[in-house]
């Protein structure tokens, strides 16, 4: 089969788990593995297994990696680590050590492997690693403390699970004392050579930024050179030790006193693109033979690492510390393997089948099996666990207001009130405070400030609405959310001044959704709240939105509608409500001066 129908299929595979993924609401890397085998060797191949070579794939699965790990430290803010540092310096060295003593033990004791074999895969086993941590994350959007401390442990673990598994792959000719001196000095070396490169590597890329010696349309595809060249150049002087150099320099370049947002922005989405094609390509090469050395005791191995290896992991790791006992609970039950712990394996797999050591073909498929059991189970099972904990809301419809003035107040307590998530964030004391006093939760803050930002608590929001009277803000607003919600939950007021790129159906090419009418920028919707308010109206069969429209067909705004399951539309210039029966509109409708004191909420029977 040519090539280019390989590539095609890889890209279009991926693409379309990815996609389907997110139609489905499952994490995609499942379904990235079963495309993967489907379409695989021995299957119905669609020739993607054979697109490389083993080492040309171990060499762009390392590049790849590589990238990730960079694009991983690049989201590493240093006041999380300050403030779950303890928790992440345990998982990562205590932790580390009793998942090894532990995976080695049940690798000996129930799957049978040689001793030095389960002390290797043991070792390959303490990886978690961004490409499937990442991702579950993302879909789950856990509160409180324990997603920053999975971010932190996924990405900082990688290099030292690697690093440990090279040191026992290559202590496996030395004995005793020889053994131990080797892995000492090879761990030193690792961290002076790999940690240094990488603070020499993030410093670089940070002064290139500063002082502009590299043109904006040049900065990303200097930074994907950058990164590597140091990775190359990191592990040419010891082996494995790019990994540490790579997460190193992105830790580095996140925390400077330069904006990388447009890099971390384009390492995101080429994230995905090499996670869907790297999961998919690995699954590919998984045939029959290695299929047929599947044994019973796999799973027995695959249950030991999920209800005893992490939970006591985790257990020893938290004693003591502040995390509370549903977050302790899920950090337990979180703890997928990824493409390093793949990659590992098959690179020091094929090494030891060359060499005839017992038991060495098992080494790949019983890693795989791991990476997919571990994958599958966490994937599908990790999301209503934090849902039954309270730490995650499935499909949150919150709402963001990004502006607290006095209408913007009226329209979050109407939604409030119909038990609909809000929070509100502005720059002004006291709009914040007049929200606070109507019992709204508020914040003052700048959401354009990167600190301010971070600091804001988005749990159970899916809808940002950017409200101030600065079309400008409005927009740049929008494009800030973007990159949280999604540009289709993410709204702002028209500007006062249609801008020549707007397009008939209110959209731009940048910004969010246009809010409720053509006409309804700030200065109008501040003239139509000062002479009306927003009304909750129940629909029914008899009272439809049709019957609503037209009872109100002069003086009424549609803004909301809320469903009978509790999800919320908001109207836009490109998509005017369409709510049924037993759904609740919120209109912002005119108040005739002898009905001021109506109720802010009727009901239509």
């Amino acid at each position: 089969m040519s090539p280019m129908v390989g590539i095609a299929a890889l890209l279009g595979l991926g693409m379309a788990a990815q996609w389907l993924a997110w139609r489905i609401r499952v994490p995609a890397i499942i379904l990235l593995l079963v495309f993967g085998f489907v379409f695989g060797k021995d299957r119905l191949d669609l020739g993607i297994h054979s697109l490389m070579s083993a080492e040309l794939l171990f060499t762009v699965v390392s590049a790849s990696v590589a990238l990730i790990l960079f694009e991983g430290g690049l989201s590493l803010r240093m006041s999380d680590l300050r403030q779950h540092g303890r928790t992440v310096t345990r998982l990562i060295t205590l932790g580390a050590l009793v998942t090894w003593v532990l995976s080695t033990a049940a690798a000996y004791c129930i799957v049978g492997l040689p001793f030095k074999l389960s002390l290797l895969l043991g070792a390959i086993l303490i990886v978690s690693g961004p490409t499937v941590v990442l991702p579950l994350l993302r879909h789950i959007s856990p509160r409180g403390r324990s997603g920053p401390i999975l971010t932190w442990e996924g990405i900082a673990i990688d290099p030292v699970g690697a690093v440990l598994a090279v040191l026992v792959f290559e202590g496996f000719e030395l004995a005793g004392g020889a053994a131990t001196g080797h892995a000492i000095l090879g761990l030193v070396r690792t961290v002076v050579v790999g940690g240094g490169l990488g603070v020499a590597g993030g410093w670089l890329l940070v002064q290139a930024l500063k002082r502009y010696w590299i043109p904006d349309h040049l900065q990303v595809p200097f930074s994907v050179a950058l990164v590597i060249g140091i990775f190359g150049l990191s592990n040419a002087g010891q082996h494995e030790s790019g990994l540490l150099a790579v997460t190193v320099m992105g830790v580095w370049a996140a925390n400077s006193d330069v904006s990388v947002r447009h890099i971390l922005e384009f390492k995101e989405h080429l994230r995905v693109l090499l996670i869907s094609c790297l999961f998919i390509l690995l699954a590919s090469r998984l045939g029959n033979p290695e299929i047929q050395l599947f044994r019973w005791t796999w799973v027995a191995f695959l249950a030991a690492l999920l209800f005893v290896v992490r939970p006591v992991t985790v257990w020893l790791c938290t004693r003591g510390s502040r995390l509370s006992r549903k977050e302790k609970i899920f950090l337990a039950w979180v703890c997928p393997r990824g493409i390093v712990a793949a990659a590992v394996a098959s690179v020091f797999g094929l090494k030891l089948v060359e060499a005839e050591v017992a038991g060495a073909g098992a080494l790949v498929p019983l890693t795989f099996f791991i990476i997919v059991g571990t994958v599958v189970v966490y994937g599908l099972t990790s999301g209503p666990l934090a849902r039954r904990l309270g730490l995650a809301i499935p499909n949150p419809q919150g709402v963001l207001f990004v502006g607290a003035h006095s209408w913007a107040r009226e329209m979050a307590l109407a939604l409030h009130k119909e038990g609909v998530i809000v929070r509100l964030v502005d720059v002004n004391r006291r709009n914040v405070l007049a929200a606070r006093m109507a019992e709204l939760p508020a914040q003052r803050a700048n959401v354009l400030e990167g600190h301010s930002a971070e600091t804001l608590d988005l749990f159970g929001i899916g809808h940002a609405l950017a409200l101030t009277p600065n079309d400008e803000v409005n927009t740049l607003t929008s494009m800030h959310f973007a990159h949280e919600f999604g540009r289709s939950m993410t709204y702002q007021l028209p500007p006062d001044t249609v801008p020549s790129k707007e397009k008939p159906g209110g959209t731009t090419s940048e910004g969010g959704r246009r809010l409720f009418a053509p006409s309804a920028d700030y200065f109008d919707l501040s003239g139509r709240f000062a002479r009306g308010r927003v009304r909750v109206t129940l629909l029914t069969e008899t009272f439809d939105y049709e019957a609503f429209l037209a009872e109100h067909s002069e003086g009424a705004l549609p803004l909301f509608a809320l469903s009978k399951d509790a999800k919320l539309s908001v109207a836009t210039v490109d998509k005017p409500l369409a709510p049924g029966p037993g759904d609740r509109v919120f209109a912002l409708i005119d108040t005739p001066p002898a009905a001021a004191a109506a109720p802010a909420s009727e009901d239509a029977s």
